[in-house]
């Protein structure tokens, strides 16, 4: 970085450096300019060694560092700096996409030279202002986490146009205020008919028929309104995941029981409640953050993962004990075999869970549309890969990898933020079926067998690996990468690729 001298005394050219070396007289130094070649040359530490023993005379009034603006201006591209990361943070972005973000966005406003300390709750950043001033300090709490992707494309898209000069730091304010209090794209039935969509596609993609996976649309449409009712009451989202598997689970289980439809009817709509109610989960983000040494908020996106995870299994197990107790008909659930016949509707169906996630997250029309070819993809891979007699962690990761580098490859160039891509993409290939299994076993088997639940989790690490994995290496093959990203030593998922540097109006 590039410090502005201020100091009004005599400097070295010698690289610039105000050093402990004695001041020697013109006269004396014009004698001896010739015969320097033929000195032997001096190094950094023999600077140390003034050879006439005189102290050296530093100048008391000489400041060093960047000339900034004032305290007011300092702390205002701070504030705006920090609500951007805030919106990145609640939708789910990386600790290192956050981080990378503040420091263009700071760089880009006339503040060169900033640090930036990301944990799962809050955002510090320290903004230094050389030897004679103080440095200024701010912090912003994440309260609240949401999926809101139309809003997080909104954010990219004002990130994109800060960095390039082409928007001030109180215009930026202003349309970043309007983009935090605007409402969302959809209403919130269009959302839970999104919900509803994806437990619909998810059955076709596990094996079930189209009355079957009509079941799970309305099973998993009410699972959300019941949700939505809960959380109003500001109920914890442990209890909501408590209820939701609870609900669903029941139901189906309910509906066998009147003989109206097959005994597998209750396997298959619970499996696709189940993957509903995974794929909001910040799985992606928290391997992230784990392999890029942000370890402290890898550590409670892991904690927050575990814990909704963990009310969603016991829902599940609880419905599974009363169904037990009550002599209700159990099911034991089968994983589908995989037929080349039925490849072709897997494609589909996978496409369409993406989608209907994308739409569910508020999505755009551009990323809803991305976002099925890209969920088209990974179950086509998939399925591929299972025909071919490879095992489920495998053909997971391996589909994974292949959905997070097209991601990462194509998505800025469709002015697509990478995130979406990734995360509705891997929807169709959650465990959702395993985990079921995994938690039938515990609760209708003794000896608490715990082999199927984990494999179902190895699963879910698998996809959220292989994603980061092939953004990384979609990294080299992108053109035209900014100098940020060559400095950061993790993946992208999220903010701006070419920084510049600019001055504050």
């Amino acid at each position: 970085m590039k410090n502005n001298q201020r100091a009004r005394g005599p400097v070295t050219r010698r690289r610039g450096w105000h050093i402990l070396e004695a001041p020697q007289e013109q006269n004396v130094e014009k004698q001896h300019r010739r015969k320097r070649s033929n000195e032997p040359r001096r190094r950094a530490w023999h600077i140390l060694e003034a050879p006439t023993g005189e102290f050296p005379v530093v100048e008391s009034g000489a400041e060093y560092g960047p000339a900034l603006p004032d305290d007011a201006t300092v702390n205002f591209v701070l504030d705006l700096a920090l609500r951007i990361g805030e919106v990145q943070m609640a939708s789910g972005a990386g600790a290192s996409d956050v981080t990378a973000t503040i420091i263009a966005l700071t760089s880009a406003l006339g503040l060169p030279h900033c640090e930036v300390d990301v944990i799962f709750t809050s955002i510090t950043v320290t903004c230094h202002r050389g030897t004679g001033m103080a440095p200024v300090s701010a912090l912003r709490v994440v309260r609240s986490r949401s999926l809101d992707y139309t809003r997080l494309s909104q954010t990219e898209m004002l990130v994109q146009q800060i960095t390039r000069g082409n928007l001030g730091a109180e215009q930026a304010y202003t349309e970043l205020h309007r983009i935090t209090t605007a409402p969302h794209p959809y209403p919130r039935w269009v959302a839970t008919l999104a919900w509803g969509g994806m437990a619909f596609f998810i059955t076709l993609l596990i094996g079930g028929s189209v009355s079957i996976a009509v079941g799970a649309l309305v099973i998993s449409s009410l699972v959300d309104r019941l949700g939505r009712q809960l959380n109003k009451y500001a109920l914890p989202f442990f209890f909501q995941q408590a209820v939701g598997g609870l609900v669903a689970t029941g139901l189906a289980t309910l509906i066998v029981e009147t003989g109206l439809v097959p005994t597998r009817f209750s396997t298959l709509v619970a499996a696709a409640a189940i993957t509903v109610l995974l794929s909001g989960l910040s799985t992606v983000s928290a391997v992230q953050d784990a392999i890029t040494g942000y370890n402290v908020t890898a550590a409670g996106r892991t904690m927050e993962t575990a814990l909704m995870s963990a009310g969603l299994i016991t829902g599940v197990a609880l419905a599974l004990n009363i169904a037990k107790a009550l002599g209700f008909t159990q099911v034991e659930p089968e994983i589908p075999t995989q037929t080349a016949l039925a490849l072709p509707v897997m494609i589909v169906a996978g496409a369409g869970t993406a989608a209907c996630f994308a739409l569910g997250s508020y999505s755009t029309l551009r990323s809803l549309l991305v976002a099925a070819a890209a969920g088209a993809i990974g179950a086509g891979v998939y399925g591929a890969l299972v025909l071919a007699d490879f095992d489920q962690i495998t053909s997971s990761a391996v589909a994974a990898t292949l959905v997070g580098f097209c991601g990462g490859v194509l998505s800025r160039r469709l002015k697509v933020t990478p995130l979406v891509v990734a995360v509705s993409g891997i929807t169709p290939l959650l465990p959702g079926l395993s985990t079921y299994r995994g938690l039938y076993e515990l609760a209708t088997q003794g000896g608490g067998n715990v082999s199927t639940l984990m494999q179902a989790v190895t699963i879910g690490l698998a996809l959220a690996a292989g994603v980061v994995l092939g953004e990384y290496l979609a990294q080299p093959v992108r053109t035209g990468l900014g100098r940020l990203e060559r400095k950061l030593a993790g993946p992208r998922m999220a903010g701006p690729l070419r920084p510049s540097e600019g001055r504050l109006e």
